[in-house]
Order: C-alpha cells, then sequence, then structure tokens
C-alpha cells in the first residue's frame, strides 16, 4: 500500500501517515494572507499591514526575514492544536498528530485545491479537520467534528489550542471576551523611533480565536495551560476544566475548552477563525459574518473556492504519467497563479522574480503581465537601468536583498514580454508610453527596452563580458565583482539571448533597423563568451576581480556550473559539438536522481573571490542542491535543442514521486515544486533529494513554458498556434486541450513511426506547414497531432 492516495477526480492527494513524511506540507493564501501547514499540525502564517506580519509567532524574540527553506519545527513552533481527552478512561491524544504525538489508529492529511484537512480515527472517536481561509482577509476558517464511532456513550473534553507565542516585549495580554465569544491577545508592535508611532498605529496587533460556540472554559496564557506537564501532556488538562485566566504581561495562548457527551454513532462540529484584527469591532463583524446567520461560513468557504478557480491549469493533458498529468492538471496552475497574484506577499519584489512570475501569468491573466510590464518599466531610470526590487505601494522601500546591486535584472524584460506576446498578439503595448522614475520624460514601451538592453549591453570590460557587481541572478554571489572587474559568463550569456528575443519582437513590429543592431549586439557577447570562457569541456561561470577564471576543470570545488551551459544553448553560442560536450559533462557531474544541480562539487569552504555562495552548507540552496529553477532553465534551453527525452526526464525529476522511495527521501508531497532539493548527492547521499518545502520560486513559470513551448510545443506566434511537439520517444500518444486567444482546442497528438515529418489536421483540413493561422474567438478546434 502506498504512502500517498490520490482522490478518485485526480483533484488531491492524501498522505497515510504523520510519520513517514514528517514535514510534508500544504498552503492556502488569499490576497492578504499565506499559510502553510504540515501534516502533524505546525503553521506558518504571514500577513500584509502593508509588509508581512505574523498572527502566531514563535515563544521567543523573532527577527523578521522572508520565507526559510527547510523550516525548522520545534515542540512550541506555532500550530493549530486540538487536544481529545476521555473523561472516564483519561486517555489523550491531539489532532493532527503533534504535541501529544499519541499514534492514531488511522490518518490521512488531504491536500486540495482550496482547504488543507485530516481524517484521524484514535480510541473509536473519528476526527475531521477542515481548514479554509477568507476569500480576502487574514482570517484561517476551522471546522472540526467529532464522531462516537464506539457502542457506548462517550464524555469527552475537546481543546481546541492554538498558541499565539511572544508576541511583544513592549506590550502583551490576553483575555477572553464573552460577548465576543473570542479569546483576544493584545500586543503593540515594538518600536522605537517616534515616526514608526505613525506607520504602526493603524497595525493589527490583536490576535483572536473566535469560536461559533460559546466554550465551556478557557485558558489565555500559556504557562498555566502548560504547567509541568509540557504541550506533551499540559498539567491544565489534569483538571476537569480550565482556569479561565487572563495573560498579563504574560505569554499569551488561545485554548477553549468544550465538554460533551456523545451518544454511540453521535457527531458534534465546532467552528472557528484565527487570525489578527485592529480592534475589538473588527472582530464583532468577522463574528457577524460568519456566525451570524446560518449560512454565513458556508458562504465564506465558497467565496474562497471561487476565488482559486482563477488557479485553474491553462492546460488539460493525458499522457501515459498519470501522476505527471496530475501534478499539471490540478497543481501546476495553482501554483503559477499564486506567484503572480500576490507577488510571494512582498511590497518590494525582486525585480527579477516579479518579471518572471508575471510571465507565468501570460498564461492564466495575460491582463495581469501586461499590467506588470508597464509598472516595472514605469520604475526604470532614464539610463536603461532597471531597479533591484519593483515598489508595490506608495509606502514601499527596497529592503534587504534589494538593497545589494545585481545586474541581471533588465535581462528578464524581454524574456517576459516574448512570452507575453507569443500568448496574446497584444503589439499594440510596444507603443504605450511611459515616463521614468527619475524623469518625466515620456517614451513608449520598446523605446524603454532598447534603453534597457543598450545600459546592459554597455556594462561590458575590455574583453566585452559583461560585470557582474555584487550578484547576477545568483544573488549570494556576492564577491566576484564587488571591486568592479569581475564578470559573469551567464550574464553574457543572458544578455545575449535576451537582445535576440528583443531582436524578433522589433522584426515583428517593423524595426529592421533597432532588430539589426540587437542581433548584433547578441553575437558579439556570444562571441566573447567562446574567446575567454570556453574551458574545452563546458563554459567556465565567470572571471573575478583578480582575473582568475572559476567554475574551469581546474578547480577543486565550483568545477561546473549549470546556468552558463543553459544559457549558452539558448543563446547560440555553444555549437553543435560544444553542446554535446556540455551535456555529457552535465550528465557525469550534476544529474541526480532528484534532478540536475546547479554545481558542483559543491563548496565546503568560503572562496573569498565567489563570495557567500560559498559559505552556505554543500548541497543546500544555491551551493550544488538541485535548484529547480536553474533546472528549468537547461530543460528548456534542451527543449530548444531538440532534445526532448533528456528534457522530459528532467523535467519530471522536479515532481515528487510516483514511487514511495522517492516521496519519503524527498519528504515532500506532489501538490507543489519546491525551490530545492538537496543536492550534493556523492557528498551526502542520505539527505540527497530532501525537499526546502518552500514553494516561493520561479520555477513553475519555466515549468509551464517547457510544456507550451517544448513538450506539447502549442506556442503563439505572431502569426497564431504554432504545433512543434517533442513527446519522450517512449510515448506513443497524448492529448491537451488548451485556451488560447479566445479560442479552445483540443489537440490529439499521435506518433506515426513511418511518418518523415509532422503532419497536422485541424477540423478535418490537413495544414500546409505547422501554424495554424486566422483563429476565430470562440472558436473550439479539433487537431490531430501525427509526429515520426
Amino acid at each position: 500500500m502506498s504512502i500517498i492516495n490520490v482522490s478518485d477526480d485526480r483533484r488531491s492527494i492524501t498522505l497515510l501517515s504523520p510519520t513517514d513524511m514528517p514535514a510534508a506540507s500544504a498552503f492556502l493564501w488569499n490576497s492578504s494572507m499565506m499559510m502553510q501547514v504540515n501534516c502533524r499540525g505546525y503553521a506558518t502564517a504571514q500577513f500584509m499591514q502593508p509588509e508581512p506580519a505574523k498572527y502566531a509567532y514563535a515563544p521567543n524574540l523573532e527577527a523578521k526575514t522572508f520565507m526559510q527553506p527547510e523550516q525548522p519545527y520545534y515542540a512550541h513552533h506555532p500550530g493549530r492544536f486540538f487536544y481529545l481527552k476521555d473523561l472516564d478512561t483519561n486517555e489523550l491524544f491531539s489532532a493532527p498528530y503533534e504535541p501529544v504525538r499519541n499514534a492514531p489508529d488511522s490518518f490521512e492529511f488531504i491536500a486540495r485545491q482550496d482547504t488543507i484537512a485530516w481524517k484521524i480515527q484514535k480510541s473509536r472517536l473519528s476526527i475531521e479537520i477542515t481548514l479554509s481561509l477568507s476569500p480576502t482577509r487574514p482570517l484561517e476558517l476551522w471546522q472540526i467534528n467529532v464522531t462516537n464511532l464506539s457502542e457506548q456513550p462517550r464524555r469527552l473534553s475537546l481543546v481546541p489550542y492554538f498558541p499565539v507565542g511572544y508576541m511583544s516585549w513592549m506590550n502583551q495580554s490576553a483575555m477572553f471576551r464573552p460577548e465576543l465569544s473570542s479569546i483576544v491577545c493584545s500586543a503593540v508592535t515594538p518600536y522605537q523611533k517616534y515616526p514608526d508611532y505613525f506607520k504602526q498605529r493603524d497595525f493589527k496587533d490583536l490576535t483572536f480565536l473566535l469560536a461559533e460556540s460559546f466554550p465551556d472554559a478557557w485558558e489565555t496564557r500559556q504557562s498555566a495551560f502548560e504547567g509541568e506537564g509540557g504541550l506533551h501532556a499540559p498539567s491544565a488538562l489534569h483538571q476537569e476544566r480550565l482556569s479561565n485566566s487572563d495573560a498579563i504581561y504574560e505569554t499569551p495562548t488561545a485554548a477553549l475548552q468544550y465538554q460533551l457527551t456523545l451518544q454511540p454513532g453521535a457527531n458534534k462540529q465546532f467552528r472557528f477563525a484565527f487570525g489578527p484584527a485592529n480592534d475589538h469591532a473588527e472582530i464583532a463583524s468577522i463574528s457577524n459574518e460568519l456566525f451570524g446567520s446560518e449560512t454565513g461560513f458556508d458562504e465564506q468557504l465558497l467565496a474562497y473556492k471561487n476565488y482559486l478557480k482563477q488557479s485553474e491549469s491553462p492546460l488539460k493533458i493525458a499522457t501515459p504519467d498519470a501522476e505527471f498529468d496530475d501534478f499539471v492538471n490540478h497543481w501546476l496552475g495553482r501554483q503559477v497563479f499564486y506567484h503572480g497574484d500576490v507577488n510571494r506577499l512582498s511590497t518590494d519584489p525582486q525585480t527579477r522574480n516579479y518579471l518572471q512570475d508575471a510571465m507565468g501569468m501570460s498564461y492564466l491573466k495575460p491582463e495581469r503581465t501586461r499590467d506588470a510590464l508597464l509598472r516595472a518599466l514605469s520604475q526604470q531610470q532614464r539610463s536603461g537601468a532597471m531597479p533591484d526590487g519593483i515598489l508595490l505601494s506608495e509606502s514601499a522601500e527596497l529592503k534587504y536583498i534589494n538593497q545589494i546591486p545585481h545586474m541581471d535584472h533588465c535581462v528578464w524584460l524581454p524574456v517576459c514580454l516574448s512570452a507575453y506576446l507569443d500568448e496574446t498578439g497584444d503589439l499594440g503595448i510596444l507603443n504605450q508610453p511611459l515616463s521614468f522614475a527619475d524623469s518625466d520624460d515620456s517614451l513608449t514601451v520598446q523605446q524603454h527596452i532598447d534603453l534597457a538592453l543598450l545600459w546592459l549591453f554597455e556594462q561590458r570590460d575590455h574583453r566585452d563580458l559583461n560585470y557582474i557587481a555584487q550578484g547576477d541572478w545568483c544573488d549570494p554571489m556576492n564577491m566576484v565583482g564587488y571591486k568592479g572587474k569581475g564578470v559573469s559568463a551567464w550574464l553574457t550569456l543572458a544578455t545575449a539571448y535576451a537582445s535576440q528575443l528583443w531582436a524578433n519582437i522589433c522584426q515583428d513590429a517593423g524595426r529592421e533597423t533597432e532588430a539589426k543592431q540587437f542581433n548584433s549586439n547578441a553575437d558579439a557577447l556570444n562571441a566573447a563568451v567562446n574567446t575567454h570562457l570556453w574551458t574545452g569541456d563546458w563554459y567556465a561561470r565567470g572571471i573575478t576581480d583578480d582575473d582568475v577564471v572559476f567554475g574551469v576543470p581546474t578547480d577543486t570545488e565550483g568545477r561546473i556550473f549549470l546556468n552558463p551551459q543553459a544559457w549558452a544553448i539558448l543563446s547560440g553560442a555553444a555549437s553543435e559539438a560544444k553542446q554535446a560536450s556540455m551535456i555529457d559533462a552535465i550528465e557525469r557531474d550534476l544529474e541526480t536522481p532528484y534532478g540536475v544541480q546547479m554545481l558542483a562539487p559543491a563548496y565546503t569552504k568560503m572562496r573569498e573571490d565567489v563570495g557567500r555562495v560559498t559559505q552556505k552548507h554543500p548541497g543546500s540552496a544555491e551551493n550544488g542542491s538541485v535548484y529547480n529553477h536553474a533546472a528549468g532553465f537547461y530543460v528548456y534551453a534542451l527543449y530548444q535543442a531538440k532534445q526532448p527525452n533528456r528534457a522530459f526526464r528532467l523535467l519530471r525529476q522536479m515532481i515528487p514521486g510516483p514511487d514511495d522511495s522517492d516521496l519519503q527521501q524527498r519528504g515532500q508531497l506532489p501538490v507543489f515544486i519546491p525551490n530545492y532539493y538537496r543536492g550534493a548527492y556523492r557528498e551526502y547521499p542520505r539527505t540527497a533529494g530532501r525537499s526546502s518545502q518552500l514553494f516561493n520560486t520561479g520555477t513553475v513559470h519555466w515549468f509551464l513554458r517547457c510544456l507550451i513551448d517544448g513538450l506539447f510545443g502549442v506556442r503563439g506566434t505572431k502569426e497564431g498556434l504554432k504545433i512543434d511537439p517533442q513527446l519522450p520517444q517512449d510515448w506513443p500518444q497524448a492529448s491537451l486541450d488548451r485556451h488560447f486567444r479566445g479560442a479552445d482546442f483540443h489537440i490529439e497528438i499521435v506518433r506515426k513511426p513511418a511518418l518523415k515529418q509532422t503532419s497536422i489536421i485541424v477540423n478535418g483540413e490537413r495544414l500546409a506547414d505547422t501554424i495554424i493561422r486566422s483563429i476565430d474567438t470562440g472558436k473550439r478546434y479539433s487537431v490531430t497531432v501525427e509526429v515520426p
């Protein structure tokens, strides 16, 4: 029996044990919050006010930081738990699993599109827990159903326990508010400078647990609840009732107690809301909205479900790989939409992330892509330079990584725009006028992008290689060029590729002079890389401030990097012979059972002319992990190079499973692609393949492009829909449904080995070439594609 099940409708995945994959998780979000919950009940949540903030904290003072990979869980980690005690036998257990860890008789952790749920049986009791969100508010919506499966009446104590943690060193307290049927924990977000008071005075500094059913007792003081027994066996639960105490500048918590008697077969449902608020009036309003009528709570659940319908996959496929189909049909679009919808819950997303997240939205909500492109270009400098981050509100400012200069942001403009134009054919965007961040001059979009790529082309050394400054796409490669001399092979190749994409767009727009200029620039950049950075086996990663070429065969660590090889294929710098040499080296040195590593061997000590990437643990993040974003670049390049078997094998490895051993090694359900799986496969095989569990990643947009432009070959062009599938050799057929420019296409791809070239039949008519033209909005097209 497998450790996971897939529902009959293929839209939910169930994990059958809390211990086989203890970090396995799922996530929900709306326009103002995000929440990731693991199978054992631990949770990480944040909301926007307007910067990311928390309403359930760690038990000690937390540093503010962005979401972390491989989130460590510990006994007092924030979570959502339900204690159940049999008042006759004194048996105690908790659902979903933490913190008591009393093994259930059966266990199901169910990831669905719009809910996260558990079904647990223990000692002839059934517990069903469901989590959803408000469609708009930072608000968790919880339901728990307790059913007596025994033949005897059961006297039970149910205690929902939502730890709130250490809210503030300035001011924190908690009490039960009977008029609200709610525990309300209050705090003041700490500050020192008086101007911060005015920024924070409207913060949602209350955290509340709101109950539909008035509790029999409650506890708001963590120390009183936990006592000497700890969370595993809280002292408060040894008593008949909780103490109804308050928390007075003490660490607050939210525990409600319900004492119930269930007859054989009887069921009792409880519903709760958990989240932040400005004041008691807001909590009262939420209570009225949810519980003021019989249908209020269910209406919110339905509204959230409808909100997530926007994330339906733009492709519906049927292939010989059922688990691959499940991910593409039900989970990929969801993760793409999350990124483009809420910008990773940031007010200043990195420019490269913002534009690639917008790229993915080309296939779901192309109008959002258009808006993002215009917003990004409106923040461009008059020189052509792009900022390190895009500000999404008037109060936003560049923070953290966006205060460090990176040189690659202009690259992503034509990369994003090309996907948008392929999908929409909206060449009109090129003539949209826009001003600049530092100038009122108004130029068209195409003039803005001209400036961006010319600025990037100017940032070269005497060898015509692009400067790296304190980083390119690889953020932590921060010391290659901090003295102003170091250069990046990847960035030079990426600039060449971006220039070629832009030249193609210029050609489509009738700007032949500009097209020739940018193609010429690309040729010069490719030539420079071939002259200075080809090692004989693969491309080096760059040249340091001190004129040392790195990422070469003589290096003992960081000998080979994936990105320069991928983008040398994309830019055309690599000849067929060089491609063959690079691919052989990649298969030998970088590929693993869990995907292709970003570099190898991983660094084990600081290299001061490369930077902090070398200080990351070997095999984690950018230091030699299977960094899926970089792998996505490479897979896309392989499809460009007509290498469908290699491309699909690596694409498939981004998804956990399908066999149990792979799932357990990765420790992740196949409901999202993480930013990385652990690498250093040869050095640390025990941990290789372990998922970061972090679903913030630009990978998914490239995964989707690999499907559309590569695997199924259903890419838009100026003329229409170009059909050029690249199925793996062992697939005899595949089919898909694709919505494109207002029309619906059902496409059947059939392999016919006797054919010499691809043949396409559209609504009974055989095409002379591979492009479906003159597409009519609202029309349905039936397409048969016969491939050799």
